[in-house]
């Protein structure tokens, strides 16, 4: 008979993971804020934005730590600390992933989007916001299947991590566009490099959340 996974710990470690994914959703609207500005060229507050999305990951980091040091040793666990560790790790590297875009940005902040680039990053940008969004979803619903370890439950979690992996598809698709029309522009090497490596950066955010979504499925997996 399966022991409910709350009632195995004073304060359940999802209850983290829900705080800090909340964390990952406030970033990504500080990210969202500064890739608009980035993009409007004329914008006098990306490194505002930048700063926030650098707290906001040190509050993360902070949440981060708390969850990994305070699982007791000796506690039986539903699914293994590797496994909810893993799905952390996916999760904080959502942030680590749009930090790394707008440092990577603030290195060669004279390089400009090309015009003829403008929407497909805008595009790019909004189809890595999608997965972000829905991770607070997915640890809200994963938390009430190892309260209740309903089926029903269990098929909402995998239709949302299903969610995950098409999105990241979407996302994969712009970034492809992207890297094909900047390696046939005619520009000089250091901006069609800083260029394609942006769209790289911007795409793993889809990566990791689509990462973190398939240790979930591990996590429920029977």
């Amino acid at each position: 008979m399966r022991i409910p996974f709350f009632e195995m710990f004073m304060t359940s470690p999802f209850e983290g993971l829900q705080e800090h994914a909340e964390k990952v959703k406030e970033c990504a609207w500080s990210f969202q804020q500064a890739m608009e500005c980035y993009f409007a060229a004329k914008c006098k507050t990306f490194e505002e934005f930048r700063q926030e999305v650098i707290q906001i990951e040190s509050e993360a980091d902070t949440i981060k730590r708390r969850i990994r040091g305070h699982i007791p040793k000796e506690t039986m666990m539903p699914i293994s600390n590797f496994l909810l560790f893993r799905y952390l790790r996916e999760q904080d590297d959502v942030l680590d992933a749009m930090e790394d875009t707008l440092d990577w940005i603030s290195y060669r902040s004279t390089t400009k989007i090309p015009p003829e680039l403008e929407k497909d990053f805008t595009l790019l940008v909004d189809a890595v916001i999608d997965p972000i969004e829905q991770l607070t979803t997915l640890v809200a619903e994963a938390r009430e299947y190892f309260g209740n370890y309903s089926e029903n439950q269990r098929v909402i979690v995998k239709d949302i991590i299903h969610s995950l992996h098409e999105q990241e598809n979407v996302a994969d698709k712009f970034e492809d566009v992207i890297k094909k029309k900047v390696f046939n522009m005619e520009d000089d090497a250091v901006t069609i490099f800083h260029l394609v490596r942006l769209a790289e950066t911007i795409g793993f955010i889809a990566d990791h959340a689509q990462n973190a979504g398939d240790m979930m499925r591990a996590m429920i997996s029977r």
